[in-house]
């Protein structure tokens, strides 16, 4: 490291396909972070990370008496986060989770008692909002180059029985179209406007009773259901004023064609997938006919996942807040249930948590290809 700071010792639990990135990461880009074991149910994939990475392979109950791990990286299916976070907690482990926080707001709202009262950190993905993207589009919006925010707009369709078939735990609660991949697009547009005051949508599962189409794993033709939303609504208030539509769809096609737009009074911002780091940013200014190409202001253009956990590590070595913290992905998890909830009522939510943004990340650090060779620096410094 460029520093005499220690680096923090983590364990990660759940060793599925999200796995990949993230052990890439921590092991050869982010300095901050040290690989000390790996967990999983099933321990032919732990036994494989063991190999590639040289660090044991170790259950859970090990990992949360070893003293060493700092920090419990859980990238265990949704409807297991409950459980493996709050045992990482109850043992003073720190903790960094794969999105969703928790699949309802009880089991989370149990989860940040616990870490308060426990004196942990408790952060989550998505972690894209500290992106190149993420952050570019908040610096133009903060520079007013799109002058006031009065709306904002984002929607995105996919095809769920292809991910059912590849990804099984998007069938179940936690893993549908808005929990798993809305919450990039929310988390996003959060970071940039700030918290929600209250919102209306409508949800719902298109077709749950479906068989298997595809001869993987050996089901083919045998039936399934589907527990989580494929369908999902909603119009947002802010509590800046601005009002913003959300439309999450996977009763559609495989080819992911999303849209987010942030409309102002001189201008219009389009950010690229919020479920990656990097992407253009284009802005229509007012008077114009055709948008522009705002270059980068900051970092991370590449698949950084764990990004968000590197930026927690340097918050406990240096003493300052994470920014993917635990209260703005429990208020995104709020919105977005609270939408569902609004369909099932009939009635506005009103939104009862809030959060601070997250400070942004220090501008100027382009990557290695301009020239600077340590790329985490950023992480460890407010502007």
């Amino acid at each position: 490291m460029a520093t005499n700071i220690r680096p923090v010792r983590v364990a990660v639990v759940g060793c599925g396909s999200i796995s990949g990135i993230y052990l890439e990461n921590i092991t050869r880009r982010f300095q901050i972070l040290e690989l000390a074991a790996c967990c999983d149910l099933n321990p032919t994939l732990a036994g494989r990370v063991s190999q590639k990475y040289g660090v044991p392979a170790r259950t859970l109950e090990q990992i949360l008496a070893d003293d060493s791990i700092e920090i419990v990286v859980n990238l265990t299916p949704p409807a297991a986060h409950f459980r493996v976070i709050k045992a990482a907690l109850e043992h003073g482990k720190h903790v960094y989770t794969e999105k969703v926080l928790a699949v309802s707001r009880e089991e989370a709202a149990e989860l940040i008692r616990l870490s308060d009262e426990r004196g942990l950190q408790l952060c989550a993905a998505p972690d894209t909002f500290l992106g190149a993207a993420a952050q570019t589009a908040r610096f133009a919006v903060e520079s007013g180059l799109i002058g006031e925010v009065t709306s904002c707009v984002a929607t995105l369709q996919r095809d769920a029985g292809l991910l059912a078939e590849r990804f099984p735990f998007t069938i179940e609660e936690g893993g549908g179209i808005g929990l798993d991949v809305g919450i990039y697009y929310v988390t996003a547009l959060l970071s940039i406007l700030g918290p929600a005051a209250m919102v209306c949508g409508m949800s719902g599962t298109y077709k749950p009773d479906r068989v298997y189409t595809f001869p993987s794993r050996g089901r083919l033709g045998q039936p399934y259901t589907i527990h989580s939303e494929t369908l999902l609504a909603a119009t947002v208030r802010f509590k800046s004023g601005v009002v913003g539509s959300l439309h999450f769809n996977s009763a559609s096609i495989r080819c992911e064609k999303p849209q987010v737009a942030l409309y102002g009074t001189q201008g219009i911002l389009f950010l690229p997938n919020p479920n990656f780091f990097g992407g253009e940013v284009r802005i229509l200014a007012k008077g114009q006919e055709e948008p522009y190409v705002l270059p980068p202001t900051h970092a991370y253009e590449e698949d950084d996942r764990g990004l968000g956990l590197a930026d927690m590590a340097w918050a406990l070595r240096i003493g300052r807040s994470p920014r993917a913290d635990k209260k703005m992905a429990y208020h995104a998890l709020e919105l977005l249930t609270g939408a569902m909830e609004s369909g099932q009522t009939g009635r506005f939510y009103a939104m009862q948590s809030t959060f601070r943004k997250p400070a942004p990340l220090p501008r100027g650090y382009m990557g290695e290809k301009y020239g600077q060779s340590e790329p985490e620096a950023v992480l460890a410094f407010e502007e």
